[in-house]
């Protein structure tokens, strides 16, 4: 909305005529709901109403529960994070490594498979 013209707005600044009512038992309906109303606000003890929000007056909030025991977390055990020792083979299965199609690494176990993964190629 903040790019929008003057007369793109949310909220209008018209004033209004007080409404009238047009007969008894509406007035009384009106009454009445006011009365719940006010009713209802003193039940959660709000004690002003206001369109100002900072007027009203609010229960203090506790943070994360501070009125409830404390539980405690992890304990702290420091281990030392270091680098894991490379993984390098050391036995005599695999010959080597090829490539078959569109820089496919395979595994070659003997010559026989090599042989056949070099025909393989397109």
């Amino acid at each position: 909305m903040g790019m929008m013209p003057v007369y793109f707005t949310t909220t209008s600044f018209r004033k209004r005529k007080k409404q009238k009512f047009t007969n008894a038992a509406s007035a009384k309906l009106s009454r009445d709901n006011q009365e719940s109303w006010k009713k209802l606000l003193l039940s959660h003890d709000v004690k002003k109403v206001s369109k100002n929000i900072k007027s009203v007056q609010r229960k203090p909030v506790s943070y994360r529960g501070s009125d409830l025991p404390r539980i405690p977390s992890v304990k702290d055990t420091w281990e030392p994070c270091v680098r894991p020792a490379d993984k390098v083979y050391t036995g005599d299965a695999i010959v080597g490594i090829s490539t078959m199609h569109k820089s496919n690494a395979v595994p070659v176990f003997n010559k026989q498979a090599a042989i056949d993964i070099s025909k393989m190629r397109r």
